[in-house]
């Protein structure tokens, strides 16, 4: 499988993606899509030196580009985005299909507006719509900074925004 994990994480790389989420998925790469880190050589430098793995971070119009290279190459890849905004146009919008049906979300800040769900896991309306949308695809996705903390499934925190 060339994707092995799919991700939201407003952090978008950091070294537990590395050092946690790689020993229960394979990863040989990470793909973070990201138009501001990706066209910030300042962010895109912190970025690549954080990480002991190959790094691709990508604006969204080169992740157009290159996504199907991606599923087809016999490598495993993480798939990060900063946001479920983008998320949900990238699986849901694009329909791309990397044959894994399960997105994890890690931290979302705590912001003025925002619902909080657990430490460090808060949505905004338009977050939760496109968790809402991901979710009408056939997604399960699981609220995890790491698996061994994971809060629950987007069912459980749905109606906190208006869905049955």
């Amino acid at each position: 499988m060339a994707i092995s994990f799919i991700r939201v994480d407003d952090r978008i790389v950091h070294g537990q993606i590395t050092t946690r989420w790689s020993q229960e998925y394979p990863c040989d790469a990470i793909v973070a899509v990201n138009d501001l880190a990706a066209t910030n050589p300042v962010i895109k430098a912190a970025f690549l030196s954080s990480i002991n793995k190959p790094l691709y971070i990508w604006t969204y119009a080169e992740w157009k580009e290159k996504c199907d290279k991606v599923l087809q190459s016999q490598k495993n890849y993480f798939l990060i985005t900063k946001d479920p905004i983008l998320m949900a146009k990238i699986l849901v919008d694009d329909g791309f299909d990397s044959g894994r049906r399960e997105v994890c979300v890690g931290p979302a800040n705590d912001r003025p507006g925002a619902v909080k769900l657990g430490n460090n896991q808060s949505l905004m309306q338009n977050e939760a719509d496109a968790f809402e949308r991901i979710h009408q695809a056939g997604y399960k996705i699981l609220f995890a900074l790491v698996r061994e903390d994971a809060i629950g499934y987007w069912p459980k925190f749905r109606g906190l925004f208006g869905y049955k």
